[in-house]
């Protein structure tokens, strides 16, 4: 019998939160996959002074890569493996040092080879990005 994606997301679900949780460079940087369902995560992270830029605010990378972050752990989450394509990010407000920053991925469209996500990141209360993306779907699960 063949598991549906929803199906495969349930049963193998702590073999996926915990492969995704280990990512290397999230790690680096002191992010913390929080949530995570079908084609959802949510991200956080406590910036510290080294994340600052010049004005004292989180710097843009930072904040590109918590996006960044969310966006792979929700397109991963059947266990299938996805890989980014294209994301457009915009910053509408500054993220503030003291203020942790959450990131928050949710999935607009899946096919088969393609799914779109869209991405809001908050500092505190204040939205301060969002990101547009898309994922190619390859054949292959990295959890059996």
């Amino acid at each position: 019998m063949t598991l549906t994606e929803a199906q495969q997301h349930e049963k193998y679900y702590d073999d996926i939160f915990e492969a995704l949780k280990k990512e290397p460079y999230a790690n680096y940087l002191g992010m913390e996959l929080v949530e995570l369902k079908a084609g959802f995560a949510k991200v956080t992270l406590s910036p510290t002074s080294h994340m600052l830029n010049t004005h004292g605010t989180v710097h843009g990378g930072i904040i590109f890569s918590l996006a960044d972050y969310a966006f792979a752990a929700a397109s991963n989450s059947y266990g299938k493996t996805a890989v980014g394509v294209t994301n457009t990010i915009h910053y509408m407000n500054a993220g503030l040092a003291e203020h942790p920053l959450t990131a928050v991925a949710e999935e607009v469209k899946k096919t088969r080879r393609l799914a779109w996500y869209r991405i809001h990141v908050w500092s505190s209360d204040e939205l301060c990005a969002t990101m547009e993306a898309m994922v190619y779907r390859k054949n292959d699960n990295f959890i059996q």
